[in-house]
């Protein structure tokens, strides 16, 4: 399917660009929340679910594909594009080093010395799925090589790119994408922004999805900021084709979401969600802790490094149940998450439209 040449009619049906039949995405979640379990009760319940890739090994990814494919419903597949080792290394020993009290708590050594050259296993990633195409790939962080949207392309898939902006977004246009997912910073996580050293602007999502349906007349995904049916109505009038979900989904029977992470977007203690670099060296929407107070202004830009530092420390802290030294990824909405059947959520969502 091509949209990058012709304005397209408002709204397409969901069937046209995700081969399902309710406007409902559920969003790639890395790092633990999504599973096979939750992917097959949003496809139940009519929505269209993900496989994250993000931090997957290639041996890893093979086994979750595996497992997808064993649920016997359409999914699209999330990876992370790499990009520059941009690090400055006094900065990093210097904030290794102010994370030392907090590593000591666990008996941690964190290593001063940056990890370099990690391409998050993109071209086995991709060689995958290029030989076994799933309907959907979703791209994070910025654009690969226009060969590798080519490739797959050419191997029926349709490629959707993570815009922040409507400059992102022409990019996307030009390289030649299906469609776009348009992140408004009120989303939890990471934000897809494809410069890791800016902050994304803080206007309401249903606005940055005018703008960038205006700007390339491409099918839109709009996510950030989904809390409930009124959120929905309102990205579908401004031009949203389809939405997606995931602070929602975190609480959900079926997410992987730790029981630290659980705890924690219940916790009338714990700040509200605030984007910070403290975790992973680029801008990500969390519930304000300890950690992002003490350590928020000193972070510096620096994705995948910062995250392979601070990693073994957040394991440790989400096994223990210390809420204040992990990440505690949630978006605007995260109040309006409930426990229960992640089919009933997507079902909720769309029950007025």
């Amino acid at each position: 399917m091509a949209f990058s040449t012709r304005p397209k009619q408002r709204n397409l049906h969901p069937s046209d660009l995700l081969g399902t039949d309710l406007p409902v995405v559920a969003a790639p979640m890395a790092g633990g929340p999504g599973t096979p379990a939750l992917a097959r009760a949003v496809a139940d319940a009519g929505g269209f679910p993900f496989l994250a890739a993000g931090y997957l090994s290639a041996e890893s990814f093979a086994d979750q594909m595996d497992a997808f494919r064993a649920l016997g419903c359409p999914f699209g597949v999330n990876l992370f594009v790499p990009g520059p080792d941009d690090i400055d290394r006094e900065s990093f020993t210097a904030y290794a080093e102010r994370l030392r009290s907090d590593a000591d708590r666990y008996g941690l050594t964190l290593d001063p010395v940056p990890v370099t050259g990690d391409l998050d296993a993109w071209p086995e990633k991709l060689d995958h799925l290029v030989a076994d195409p799933v309907p959907v790939v979703s791209l994070t962080f910025g654009l690969p090589d226009a060969t590798d949207i080519a490739a797959l392309r050419r191997a029926g898939t349709r490629v959707l790119a993570t815009v922040t902006t409507p400059a992102e977004a022409r990019a996307a246009r030009e390289a030649g994408v299906d469609g776009l997912v348009v992140q408004g910073a009120a989303a939890g996580g990471h934000s897809a922004t494809w410069e890791a050293s800016r902050t994304p602007r803080d206007i309401p999502t249903a606005d940055l999805v005018r703008d960038v349906v205006a700007a390339t007349g491409l099918p839109v995904v709009a996510a950030g900021g989904v809390d409930g049916v009124t959120s929905v109505r309102r990205l579908r009038e401004a031009g949203a084709d389809a939405v997606a979900v995931g602070t929602l989904l975190l609480r959900t029977d079926e997410a992987g979401t730790s029981r630290t992470h659980r705890d924690a977007l219940t916790d009338p203690d714990l700040g509200p969600p605030v984007i910070t670099r403290a975790f992973t060296g680029r801008p990500a929407r969390g519930l304000r802790n300890a950690f992002i107070d003490r350590h928020d202004a000193a972070a510096p830009v620096g994705y995948p490094a910062i995250h392979h530092l601070t990693r073994p420390l957040r394991r440790a802290a989400a096994d223990a149940g210390d809420a204040d030294r992990v990440h505690l990824w949630a978006g605007t909405g995260y109040r309006n998450a409930r426990t229960g059947p992640a089919g009933a959520v997507i079902r909720g969502l769309v029950r007025a439209l």
